[in-house]
């Protein structure tokens, strides 16, 4: 992933931070001679020192995916965060030289590692029941798998199988406005914010959660 210096993000408690907000990850392998993609929303693991150290998820037993994933074979993983066209109009820079082009923020992470699958249906259930705590966790009444049918979780453990990415590579671009003036940076978070789009609000609000972190 391209990342010029000021847009890199590698902090273990940024990128943490980010794949919990966008979970659902792009996975990509190569295998026989060919790469193979799938969606799955992915749990981040973080050692001691926070780095993180796994992702953990499942995908459907009928997805053709997993069957790729020979033990230990590469996979790679995106997360995409939100992202906003920023127009030259934007810039108060504009009025007063005119060097402005369009350009887009956007927040990404790139991960790569080995994986692993879990096919015994009998010990699939924590690779949804984790990722699950973790998504209902804000939610005014959570909701958990003992509050399905025992039967119907029963059926799911045999529908799903379970995935796991020992990490060896990690790293996040934030493009946020970072690299223009504080005037040109306060033009595109308003301008966003003022938008009809959900996902050019959310582009708002991003730049300036990572403008206070910086």
């Amino acid at each position: 992933m391209y990342r010029p210096d000021a847009f890199v993000a590698d902090d273990p408690a940024r990128l943490a931070a980010l794949i919990g907000a966008s979970p659902l990850a792009s996975l990509v392998v190569h295998a026989e001679g060919r790469l193979l993609a799938a969606h799955a929303p992915l749990l981040a693991e973080q050692g001691s020192d926070g780095r993180i150290t796994a992702l953990v998820g499942h995908v459907a037993r009928a997805n053709p995916f997993w069957q790729a994933l020979t033990e230990g074979a590469e996979v790679l993983a995106l997360f995409t965060g939100p992202d906003a066209y920023v127009s030259p109009s934007m810039y108060p820079s504009k009025q007063v030289h005119g060097r402005v082009v369009p350009t887009w923020n956007y927040a990404r992470v790139e991960a790569r590692g080995r994986a692993s699958v879990e096919t015994d249906p009998t010990r699939v259930r924590p690779y949804f029941e984790r990722l699950t705590e973790a998504l209902e966790l804000d939610r005014p009444e959570p909701w958990t798998v003992d509050d399905a049918p025992g039967p119907y979780i029963e059926k799911l453990q045999h529908a799903l199988v379970g995935l796991r990415i020992e990490v060896d590579d990690i790293r996040g671009a934030l493009k946020m406005s970072q690299n223009r003036s504080a005037d040109d940076f306060t033009g595109v978070r308003d301008e966003l914010a003022a938008s009809s789009s959900l996902t050019d609000r959310a582009v708002s609000a991003l730049m300036t959660h990572n403008a206070r972190l910086d």
